[in-house]
């Protein structure tokens, strides 16, 4: 019988995470998850808290005999000693995006809102596992020792996934409290959706619970969005460099600017802001650093890194917004400092055709020699500095 000192709270005048809207997909982690708050400092606030154990159940058990002991540090690792696979499935867990999503191997299989541990009680950040599952839990009020069984008084639910102490992930009979920071550490989720994860899942199944305000979603098609989430645990303050940098992990850096990184940390809504269509970008078989990026309908590539693939003097002014070589000119756009072109004009500027293959990554041929061309020559950092007006979004 699972016992849990997490305590029912009321989320009165609080939405969800995103002003009441679906859970956003997040299906990438832009780094590998890491808690902004020391994870031990973490463990020592739950440990800090006053334990309700049962005894290992049995099946003729028909109560459970019921102790108070100091709670015990957290487990670093709690994960079962069998070797991993490459297609277990696992849980991981943004307590900063308060959504749960389970994966198979790489690919997420489905997502949850979730209702998480106090910023006075938070949930722990760390690497745990499945240890225990009960259907019809009964709750025992830590205050008063008053055991609440299985039912539609109980804030448990009908659903339990224990972690390690008292800590796990369950239903709840306050679905109201989901998408906000309410309990005393254990993960609360809607009936249904903690039933369905239940069926899911089994004893020893990894959890990952970290913190991170950053989310970074890459679609199928390679579509790179974000998203920053409030700060609920005063762990994670950002600045728009941070926020470049992680995006910059995709490639799309240059297609967000610093004034759009600010105004969006200042609104820190869990909102979904479309950046770029990111692809791997070749020239004559090379892959070069810098990615061709899909938006408004067109694919851009980075003059600088073209004219250094292709060995190319290049020139741009800044004031007639144009890129010029020795084969011809067309018009360039600038993107935090960058410039880029239209894929359409590779051939007028450096002879080169480019087509998107069939796994995303774009792929440029030379179609003629590169005559009157000086070997060795690019644009230069001096002409980037002559940057003086930003060329209109695309």
């Amino acid at each position: 019988m699972a016992v849990t000192l997490c305590t029912l709270l009321s989320l009165a005048g609080t939405t969800a995470w995103a002003a009441g809207t679906t859970a956003p997909e997040e299906t990438t982690l832009r780094t590998v998850p890491t808690s902004f708050a020391d994870t031990a400092a973490s463990q020592a606030a739950a440990s800090a808290l006053v334990q309700v154990k049962a005894p290992a159940k049995s099946d003729t058990a028909t109560a459970p005999v019921v102790t108070i002991t100091p709670a015990a540090s957290a487990p670093a690792d709690t994960q079962s000693a069998a070797p991993k696979k490459a297609d277990e499935k696992k849980i991981m867990l943004n307590l900063a995006s308060r959504i749960l999503t389970l994966y198979q191997g790489n690919t997420k299989i489905t997502m949850y809102p979730v209702g998480v541990g106090k910023a006075s009680t938070p949930s722990p950040t760390g690497t745990y596992s499945i240890t225990d599952k009960e259907v019809n839990p009964t709750w025992i009020d830590p205050d008063t020792g008053t055991q609440v069984p299985s039912g539609p008084a109980c804030p448990l639910g009908y659903r339990w996934l224990g972690l390690f102490g008292n800590y796990g992930i369950h239903g709840t009979n306050a679905p109201s409290s989901i998408g906000g920071y309410v309990s005393h550490g254990c993960i609360r989720m809607h009936e249904a959706d903690v039933e369905d994860l239940y069926n899911r899942v089994s004893i020893g199944t990894p959890v990952i619970i970290y913190y991170d305000r950053i989310v970074i979603d890459r679609d199928p098609d390679h579509t790179i969005s974000y998203y920053i989430y409030p700060d609920g645990y005063g762990r994670q303050p950002l600045t728009a460099e941070q926020v470049k940098q992680a995006l910059a992990g995709y490639g799309v850096e240059d297609f967000e600017e610093y004034g759009d990184i600010y105004n969006k940390i200042a609104a820190s809504d869990g909102q979904p802001t479309y950046v770029a269509k990111a692809y791997d970008l070749y020239v004559n078989g090379q892959k070069l650093a810098k990615r061709a990026l899909g938006k408004g309908g067109s694919v851009w590539l980075p003059v600088f890194t073209l004219a250094s693939a292709m060995h190319t003097q290049t020139s741009w002014n800044g004031d007639t917004q144009m890129v010029t070589t020795a084969y011809g000119t067309a018009p360039g756009v600038v993107h935090s400092d960058v410039v880029y072109i239209d894929s359409e004009d590779a051939y007028i500027l450096y002879r080169l055709q480019g087509r998107l293959t069939g796994n995303l990554v774009y792929t440029l041929q030379s179609v003629a020699p590169a005559a009157g061309t000086t070997a060795g020559t690019s644009l230069d950092e001096d002409t980037a500095g002559s940057l003086a007006k930003a060329a209109p979004s695309v």
